[in-house]
């Protein structure tokens, strides 16, 4: 499925927890009637707790709440979290609950890595921050870095219908009934903005490639920039194509990647595919001032998208993702302004001599790290599908 591109929208970039987590709860404060929060991670930490108060709060003014949180990701937030907000009035759903860590499951990866919220149909987030602290990174003092959209508009439509879908799914795959969800109030639509944007989501039934093929499209049309900034950052052969392509053209090719990492086995994995896209001109940098967690891009300083959907097989070929995808000239200068800067502040670039100098061992591991992660998607079932 292409973009559905709808006008009249009014977006804001958010750049880390100090700017996402106050206009969330801000929303949240400000609720009347419904309230739908997704999350991957809702950390037992000083976030999680503001934004759970938040919620509990407007349970109290009677809000209709409504919490999903991934069983994997959000082991900790079962611990410790979900029992006092259930008894404070919130719907609570967990999504693939675990019963067993070192279940070999098949469908085990198979995750809820959305990050979106929708307030009374007139407020929605998308982007690729957790429920936690910018600060959690050990041997860090910079914030975590990553982005969210703040949404009102047209676009709030397809927005607020994903997550009632997901919601009636998870309650239905969980109770084996069909839910009988309340009125929600009426959806605001109507214009109030002049952004042209799109959302997108990846399941396993309909949307399987939906998010890999705008990117794709997006990146076949460039004509002077590509900047793609990807916390997990693994492409299947069509996405290194399309990379490489647009580098030979002349496109102006960059990727951030992350330099610290709390997932060693992904980093080498990526770490393998250096060579070739150095070879092919793609310019490389690696970010060390923090943990970075985004997964975005801009493409010639007209299209940009924010969301929670990483370059790599368990985002595209795995989990339920989101993103939104933006055709504004303000929108893409301020994304790429920002980027910019944050590899000026805190990333190092990669060179094809850096890459090479590598001792054999090292290039032996990377590509056996590749190799594991790979033979991992083929026991979750989707090996042949890429």
């Amino acid at each position: 499925m292409s973009v559905t591109w709808l006008r009249g929208n009014a977006l804001t970039l958010l750049e880390n927890g100090a700017d996402f987590f106050p206009a969330l709860q801000a929303a949240i404060d400000a609720a009347e009637a419904e309230i739908f929060l997704e999350t991957y991670i809702f950390a037992n930490d000083e976030t999680g707790h503001c934004i759970a108060a938040a919620l509990r709060r407007a349970a109290a003014r009677d809000v209709t709440v409504r919490l999903m949180v991934d069983g994997f990701g959000g082991r900790e937030f079962v611990a410790t979290l979900m029992d006092d907000l259930v008894e404070a009035g919130v719907n609570v759903l967990i999504y693939r609950r675990e019963v067993a860590q070192l279940s070999l499951r098949r469908h085990r990866l198979r995750r809820l890595h959305r990050k979106l919220a929708v307030i009374d149909g007139r407020i929605a987030f998308v982007g690729g921050i957790n429920i936690i602290s910018d600060f959690g990174t050990a041997n860090h003092n910079a914030p975590r870095q990553d982005y969210s959209v703040r949404i009102e508009g047209p676009l709030l439509g397809p927005i607020h219908g994903t997550v009632t879908r997901v919601w009636e799914l998870v309650t239905w795959a969980s109770f084996r009934r069909r839910p009988r969800l309340p009125a929600s109030p009426p959806v605001h639509p109507e214009p109030c903005g002049d952004v042209e944007a799109g959302f997108l989501i990846r399941d396993n039934i309909r949307h399987r490639r939906d998010i890999e093929d705008a990117y794709l499209v997006a990146i076949a049309a460039a004509r002077r920039e590509v900047i793609v900034a990807n916390a997990y950052f693994l492409p299947g052969r069509r996405f290194r194509q399309a990379l490489l392509s647009a580098a030979k053209r002349g496109v102006r090719v960059t990727l951030l990647t992350q330099g610290w990492t709390d997932h060693p086995l992904q980093q080498r994995a990526t770490r393998a595919l250096y060579g070739q896209f150095l070879a092919g001109g793609v310019r490389i940098f690696e970010y060390h001032r923090s943990h970075l967690h985004a997964k975005v891009a801009v493409v010639d300083e007209r299209w940009a998208t924010v969301g929670s959907s990483n370059i790599d097989p368990f985002s595209l070929l795995l989990a339920r993702e989101a993103n939104v995808f933006v055709r504004d000239a303000g929108f893409a200068e301020d994304l790429h302004l920002r980027l910019r800067r944050v590899m000026a502040k805190g990333a190092s670039e990669i060179s094809a001599d850096a890459s090479q100098r590598g001792s054999r061992l090292q290039r032996l591991l990377n590509w056996a790290a590749y190799g594991l992660v790979r033979l991992m998607i083929g026991i979750a079932g989707y090996g042949n599908r890429h």
